[in-house]
């Protein structure tokens, strides 16, 4: 995984080779001397396709070189996933897979029983999880249609790509997730999925997203200049950074607190896989944007770095409103103030990951907590109901 403070050797870039041209799905076909050969004569008479030729110094002329590929305006072939050049994609890929998890592995009846009892609750307990649930079940779609619509066609690394599949079908996990916890509730499905649309901190923060979705979707928006690819790049911040970085976290430590009361416990544990994903996700992203700068210099102007500075303040600003929208009194032995100190600390944390400087000196982590939940190398999780480096088949280990 590359960190920023690595000293990094620059590499003279390699003229661009000429992008291959795509092979034809089948040999050459022979016709016959009174008609053209059919579909069937084919199959049933291997003859009558020609026997393939060797080939050409021009086609191994254009054999992939790892050296060639770059994150974005590549010209190697996006098709051939190796020679791997970009490895910390690939090992992010593979832990992935490893920590495979499915919502319906989790057993919600107590959840149910602790939601249905009048008195197992508090009104403020109830307002977190729905407004919780109110944001997250529409922030995964927006991730994954980010990803899906915008960010992969414009990726050029053939190993980041594949990351980005596997991230995009574990948004769709998230989504399954949420869907799943309200209906084993039995919550008003409308009120909680058109929270967006009518619970102003969440739509405040959705409204200040989903204009980097839009760029990165507009069929006609193309990588290849300054302005476009900075473009990009600032999407990429929005949405490592910001989105799954810092947005994620109100509602991952409060779900999480829960379930340190022993309450909501089911919800719990799959807040703390999806927490366990999104901190992938974050990771890699930052990955891939300090690739995009040492590639790309250019990109990372003063002018630059003060937008992205401004967009870190909004965010803050913004993820501390749903703070205190989902907390208007002290719950959980929490309260919103305790937040302002922690996004202003989560936000200092990805703004050095990304080579800016910290905008709010001298922060600490209100809840140390956290960074347990977010530990892949723990055994149990913290209700001991079950292995939380769950994973499959052959990868599995137990140590």
């Amino acid at each position: 995984m590359l960190s920023w403070d690595d000293e990094v050797t620059p590499v003279a870039k390699p003229a661009q080779a000429p992008q291959p041209q795509l092979q034809p799905a089948l040999a050459a076909v022979t016709p016959s001397a009174s008609r053209t050969p059919q579909f069937n004569d084919i199959a049933f008479d291997p003859a009558l396709v020609s026997k393939p030729q060797a080939a050409s110094p021009e086609a191994a002329a254009r054999r992939v070189n790892a050296a060639d590929k770059r994150i974005i305006n590549g010209q190697t072939d996006v098709n051939q996933l190796v020679p791997f050049k970009y490895k910390w994609a690939w090992d992010k890929y593979l832990a992935g897979c490893a920590n495979h998890w499915m919502p319906q592995e989790i057993n919600m009846q107590r959840d149910i029983e602790l939601w249905k009892n009048p008195n197992g609750l508090t009104e403020d307990e109830r307002r977190i999880i729905k407004r919780n649930l109110g944001f997250f079940v529409t922030a995964d779609s927006l991730a994954a249609n980010n990803i899906v619509l915008g960010t992969y066609r414009h990726i050029t690394a053939p190993e980041c790509r594949q990351y980005l599949l596997r991230q995009a079908f574990e948004e769709a996990i998230h989504t399954h997730a949420y869907q799943y916890i309200v209906e084993s509730l039995g919550l008003d499905e409308a009120e909680i999925f058109n929270a967006y649309q009518e619970i102003a901190s969440i739509r405040d923060k959705d409204e200040f997203l989903i204009p980097f979705i839009d760029v990165l979707t507009n069929p006609e928006f193309k990588t290849g200049t300054i302005e476009a690819d900075q473009t990009l790049l600032r999407s990429l911040i929005v949405f490592a950074c910001l989105m799954e970085g810092l947005f994620f976290y109100v509602g991952f430590t409060q779900i999480l607190a829960l379930g340190r009361q022993n309450k909501m416990m089911g919800a719990a544990e799959q807040y703390q896989y999806i927490l366990r994903d999104e901190s992938m996700h974050c990771n890699f992203g930052i990955d891939l944007i300090n690739t995009i700068k040492l590639e790309n210099p250019h990109l990372w102007t003063a002018a630059f770095r003060d937008e992205i500075k401004s967009l870190f303040l909004r965010a803050v600003e913004l993820e501390y409103r749903y703070a205190e929208d989902t907390m208007p009194r002290g719950v959980l032995g929490l309260n919103a103030p305790m937040f302002k100190g922690y996004l202003r600390f989560i936000a200092n944390r990805r703004a050095q990951q990304i080579g800016l400087d910290p905008m709010f000196p001298q922060e600490e982590n209100p809840f140390p907590w956290m960074s347990e939940m977010i530990d892949l190398k723990k055994e149990r999780n913290f209700f001991e109901t079950r292995v939380i480096e769950y994973q499959t088949g052959g990868a599995l280990s137990w140590e």
